[in-house]
């Protein structure tokens, strides 16, 4: 199936943040290279009727479309109500066929993003045409495949993170065990 099958994609607003304000304006800045949220969103945009049609509904993707950090996340319940920036692409699905944390997966994955990445265009910032991403080929798995995998990579992160704490655990350890040696050496006069 393509992706502009299953998913209406529209790109984000042009705003320029206040200091307060009704609504969150999502930036890539907010987001790590993995699309995880790095920062406190805050209320940055005024409401009005024109900026209502383009609030975020959980379930909605975000997809990172220009320079070299080209990720997707999926919008959470617990965000406060925002719109996206220009920097992205909002992806709404049309279909329950798909989940939304499922094709974040996807657009995430390394396949995924060599093929966007050799289908971008490259002007002085690369980005990822609305085209390229309505082009798309998605693999549909059933419900139960799609909650599947995203256990599975949900093990696997808590795996890498497990094993990053281990060794972070077993350097400090190995630093402590050098500076006692070295405490207990005299020193050269």
């Amino acid at each position: 199936m393509l992706l502009g099958d299953i998913a209406n994609i529209q790109t984000g607003i042009l705003s320029r943040p206040e200091a307060t304000g009704d609504y969150a304006y999502l930036q890539a800045k907010h987001f790590d290279e993995n699309g995880k949220l790095q920062s406190v969103l805050k209320p940055e945009l005024k409401g009005s009727r024109a900026l209502k049609k383009h609030l975020l509904d959980p379930g909605n993707i975000l997809f990172a479309a220009k320079g070299s950090k080209n990720f997707a996340t999926c919008f959470e319940e617990d965000y406060p109500p925002a719109v996206a920036s220009t920097s992205f692409f909002v992806i709404r699905l049309n279909t329950d066929a798909v989940l939304p944390k499922f094709l974040t997966w996807f657009l995430n994955s390394r396949k995924t993003q060599r093929f966007l990445k050799a289908n971008a265009t490259a002007t002085s910032i690369a980005s990822i045409s609305k085209s390229v991403l309505e082009d798309l080929e998605i693999p549909v798995p059933t419900i139960e495949e799609q909650q599947l995998i995203l256990q599975i990579t949900d093990l696997q992160n808590q795996q890498k993170k497990l094993r990053h704490q281990i060794d972070m655990l077993h350097e400090k350890r190995i630093q402590q065990s050098i500076e006692k040696l070295i405490s207990k050496s005299a020193p050269i006069h």
